[in-house]
């Protein structure tokens, strides 16, 4: 009965929502109520948490340029054959279900028309939890059926983590960022991506460099998980932050770590992460091969590799926002 009663509210809340938007009129936050409102329905009826959702439908926005949902809502795009069934002759997007439960395709019916449609968003999400509850509902089985579906370690631990987020803030209103050092600290920096760099080898430079003094506090731009934290030969005591787009934010030379920052940590932007340092160059614990500052760098993943990007412009559309506010 509580579950029909969840299922009955959200279909009311989405219908509403439906009703009062035309898609191409869409604000950002009426997309998002929109997206959360699909997520809770298809939690009721699977009794799979919404955050899961999510966090795979969050990470496929993120890897494909253009998404097959004809509203955009969803960004689980499923390839066609996979969807139809390897060995169904039909290629179109919408088919009855009996044609794919014939050719053991994974659409399914969410929106009970009896038809499987790859761009309609509640077969979509219908179909993929349909996928998630074969393996089971608990978070191993879910880990397990996501490995399945990707066949990739680091898209696994995206989305597990993305799901930490989502369930950790309940909302994805996630957007904010800020400075990664404190606006009213004594620093600078310019851009020096793509710069040379010859410790190592020749290599560039792969981030901003921001000066300021030993000791001010490094803080995380954005909302994720802490992914790798320690030493490395190049960075020196260095933390990886990876958010909710697939970006994984790099901050490195640092002269120490915040009390108690752990990997697998969720993290808000502003929150202390480390301090300004001069480690790295060399074996563990070498400091003082250059003046002391902040290596922020930004490398975003497309589901096949990961690269860097200049983070520069970023870094100063964060700094003008938190200078007016």
């Amino acid at each position: 009965m509580k579950v029909f009663i969840q299922l009955l509210i959200v279909m009311c809340i989405l219908s509403t929502l439906q009703k009062n938007i035309v898609a191409e009129n869409e604000s950002n936050e009426d997309k998002l109520q929109m997206r959360y409102a699909l997520y809770k329905k298809t939690e009721a009826l699977t009794q799979i948490p919404w955050y899961y959702f999510a966090a795979i439908d969050q990470y496929e926005r993120n890897i494909h340029k253009e998404t097959a949902s004809k509203s955009g809502l969803i960004g689980i795009t499923i390839p066609s054959d996979k969807w139809n069934g390897r060995l169904n002759p039909n290629e179109s997007n919408r088919q009855h279900i009996g044609i794919i439960e014939l050719f053991n395709g994974f659409g399914k019916d969410g929106d009970g028309d009896n038809y499987a449609d790859s761009t309609n968003d509640e077969d979509i999400l219908h179909a993929m939890a349909e996928y998630l509850l074969s393996y089971g509902k608990t978070k191993q089985d879910v880990k397990i059926a996501i490995w399945n579906y990707y066949q990739r370690e680091l898209s696994v631990q995206t989305i597990m983590n993305m799901a930490k987020v989502y369930k950790t803030f309940e909302t994805l209103e996630l957007e904010d960022n800020v400075f990664p050092v404190p606006i009213h600290a004594n620093y600078s920096y310019r851009n020096t991506w793509g710069d040379p760099r010859g410790f190592g080898g020749r290599r560039i430079h792969e981030g901003t460099d921001i000066f300021a003094n030993y000791g001010v506090p490094v803080r995380s731009t954005t909302y994720g998980v802490i992914e790798m934290k320690g030493w490395n030969r190049y960075g020196g005591w260095r933390i990886g932050i990876r958010d909710t787009r697939n970006i994984y934010h790099y901050y490195a030379h640092l002269n120490g770590f915040e009390k108690n920052v752990k990997v697998g940590q969720v993290v808000k932007p502003g929150d202390i992460v480390g301090y300004v340092g001069a480690s790295g160059y060399g074996p563990k614990g070498t400091s003082g091969k250059f003046p002391p500052h902040l290596h922020y760098g930004m490398y975003r993943d497309n589901g096949n590799t990961e690269w860097s990007f200049d983070p520069y412009p970023y870094l100063r559309k964060w700094e003008r926002a938190s200078r007016t506010h």
